[in-house]
């Protein structure tokens, strides 16, 4: 079969697990808390990581290991508890569109804290994309400072993805991403199982249809919209760049979009507008300078 062909496959397949993740999240939420929701999806897709991180843990040096647990927690732990809070106040389309903002942030937080070369290009990007935001704001039809508090959540999680984007190429980028992805997967699993255990998930009743769904909704979210999602972004890059592979970016807002719009939840056109903006700079961020 055609390698491109296979690479737009993988693309395609991407853009709508992670742009689904969202709605995933709205769906938990029915009948589990924001901790719960989120340290289900931790805690399955550690596990189905784990058969790669026993071989992985050998292949990490002992004094990175704090490195990749770092890795893990801040880019993946406390993300997926921010988006989960923030998802019992705004809609998923939302979050899906305030996720774009991923690239920017890891600009902002190399040129602020690792000293990452920036040039003119990529101000404007910047400048582009938070224009974008503001304007994405302005657009809600309801604004609250309830509101705006909950939507700030999702641009924390975004910076902690930016921020361990430059971790990882910092500390960790002579090691395999899925050496790196799993063992870090694989040590959340633990912390996750015990919020899950302080919450009181284990003594729910279990034969409760909400539950069940709500449950098979989170489980899904590790499974498949973390752990093969990952697996699926390193094929992606080994088979063709890492270029092509962050323009899943542009991807994920628009499947988070459809969804909303499927399950009833208001987006407005100026909202669309705030989000094709937030994406102008994200191109002009990521677009290759001319020699």
């Amino acid at each position: 079969m055609n390698n491109k062909f296979i690479s737009w496959a993988i693309f395609c397949i991407l853009s709508i697990v992670w742009g689904s993740s969202f709605i995933l999240i709205k769906e938990g939420l029915t009948a589990l808390s924001a901790y719960q929701v989120a340290s289900l999806r931790m805690l399955f897709s550690g596990l189905v990581l784990l058969p790669f991180a026993i071989s992985s843990f050998k292949k990490i040096p002992k004094e990175k290991m704090g490195i990749v647990f770092l890795s893990g927690f801040l880019g993946n732990f406390i993300p997926s508890y921010l988006f989960c809070i923030a998802e019992t106040n705004i809609d998923s389309s939302l979050a899906g569109i305030l996720n774009s903002l991923t690239p920017l942030f890891t600009i902002l937080v190399g040129l602020s804290f690792f000293n990452t070369p920036i040039n003119k290009q990529k101000i404007l990007g910047v400048i582009i994309g938070f224009i974008g935001l503001c304007l994405l704001f302005a657009a809600g039809k309801n604004i609250s400072f309830q509101n705006l508090s909950f939507a700030s959540l999702v641009l924390v999680a975004t910076f902690f993805y930016g921020l361990n984007v430059n971790v990882v190429g910092k500390y960790l980028k002579n090691m395999r991403a899925i050496d790196i992805a799993s063992v870090a997967f694989a040590l959340l699993i633990i912390p996750s199982a015990f919020i899950l255990y302080m919450t009181g998930y284990f003594s729910m009743s279990f034969n409760n249809p909400g539950v069940q769904q709500a449950t098979m909704a989170s489980i899904a979210l590790g499974v498949v919209g973390t752990a093969i999602a990952s697996i699926l972004f390193y094929m992606l890059i080994k088979r063709s760049s890492i270029i092509f592979a962050s323009m899943v970016t542009y991807g994920i807002p628009v499947i988070a979009v459809a969804w909303g719009l499927y399950y009833g939840e208001s987006i407005s056109s100026l909202q669309i507008g705030s989000l094709l903006i937030i994406l102008a700079g994200v191109y002009i961020v990521n677009k290759p300078q001319r020699s």
